[in-house]
């Protein structure tokens, strides 16, 4: 044991161990009694043992055991506090950050008594103060804890669900080319504007406006980091149902970014990410415009259908449905079948899809089989095959 702690029942264990037992264990209870225990329960440091197995191993140094070091002492909730209240001071701000970064950097525990004091209310309204005194020194500690410390609790919810204040804030540092080295600190901004979007109100979503796309999509564009593409990708599919805003998203040029970034192959997740957006986007007529604009278009979602997941293929049927319904003109048909869309479609009825899919492509084949029975380009056996 390197840090001795006795639970309510008695029984003393190591402190790492019993806290991740009682986090993952499906029913808390102590091992050794089956008595239940809390999830949250208090753990009594067991000094005397803890001193007793310090002394054994420094009488036992010359066979190469280590003596354990003495363990910190938990945080407090009165500690987090009291170095909330020094941002405050100038002299002791950035100091005071720095060791809020570290706390919440070392573990759980901290976090959860960092949530407990506020420090997500304290780190929201320091951003919103280092926009409108155009100060970065500590953004990125603050935007790390407030990352590291989040959760929807119902008073961080009220705080943030219509504050476009706030939303303004973020988007200053993501436009502030004072910042453009640093790739953590944009970073971090979007995975906190993600954080924010799944609990911001409605009405706030759907007064976002355009510049709040633009800025957006062009941070799509830049593709910083992965882990930030992702978080944009998750704002994007979450405001895009309010209000115009999927008319604003198309309006930035969306569509040609997502396309251009889905040509780099990022993998699975973000595939599927990218193709939900882009089916959202497509259920308009400028954002169909856009993807059949695009010279990659068709033959992207062509590519990616049966060949990423289900769920990719339930969105790339969709928005090929949508183009054969509304926006099939006579280069387009050609083009779905130059780049192997209306075989694809066929292989959706012969394969092993689901029932609504099969439909799906029946349906968008029946739609221009006129077009498509005379093209060399594919067979009528492909398309006649399944008569159900």
């Amino acid at each position: 044991m390197k840090d001795p702690v006795t639970a309510t029942t008695g029984i003393t264990y190591d402190r790492q161990s019993i806290e991740y037992w009682l986090l993952t264990a499906e029913d808390a209870a102590c091992p050794v009694t089956k008595q239940p225990l809390p999830r949250d329960s208090d753990l009594t440091p067991n000094h005397t043992l803890r001193r007793l197995i310090q002394a054994w191993c420094m009488e036992n140094a010359n066979r190469g055991i280590d003596r354990i070091p003495t363990p910190k002492p938990l945080l407090s909730i009165s500690h987090v506090l009291k170095l909330i209240r020094d941002l405050k001071f100038p002299q002791l701000y950035i100091n005071s950050l720095r060791m809020m970064d570290v706390l919440a950097n070392e573990s759980d525990k901290n976090r959860k008594c960092m949530v407990d004091a506020g420090a997500a209310k304290a780190m929201v309204l320091l951003v919103i103060k280092c926009h409108e005194e155009a100060r970065t020194t500590g953004l990125e500690e603050a935007l790390r804890i407030l990352h590291l410390t989040w959760t929807p609790t119902p008073e961080n919810k009220q705080l943030v669900k219509g504050n476009s204040e706030f939303i303004e804030s973020i988007l200053w540092v993501l436009r502030n080319e004072l910042l453009d080295e640093r790739v953590a600190v944009k970073t971090l901004a979007m995975q906190v504007l993600q954080e924010i979007t799944e609990v911001a109100s409605s009405s706030l979503l759907e007064r976002l406006k355009f510049d709040f796309f633009k800025q957006i999509v062009n941070f799509l564009r830049e593709n910083i980091s992965q882990q930030a593409t992702k978080s944009v990708l998750k704002v994007l599919i979450e405001v895009c149902p309010w209000g115009r805003n999927r008319m604003k998203i198309v309006e930035a040029g969306a569509v040609f970014e997502l396309i251009e970034l889905e040509l780099t192959d990022l993998g699975q997740n973000m595939t599927e990410l990218i193709i939900c957006l882009l089916a959202q986007l497509c259920s308009c007529a400028d954002g169909r415009a856009q993807l059949l604009k695009h010279a990659g278009g068709i033959a992207l979602l062509t590519k990616r259908t049966l060949r990423v997941s289900p769920a990719t293929d339930d969105q790339t049927i969709q928005i090929f449905s949508l183009v054969a319904k509304f926006s099939a003109t006579q280069d387009v048909l050609l083009e779905m079948l130059r780049v192997g869309a209306v075989a694809k479609l066929c292989m959706v009825v012969q394969a092993d899809s689901a029932a609504y899919l099969k439909k799906k492509a029946r349906e968008i084949l029946r739609l221009h089989s006129n077009v498509w029975n005379n093209s060399p380009c594919i067979t009528v056996y492909l398309l006649t095959r399944d008569t159900r």
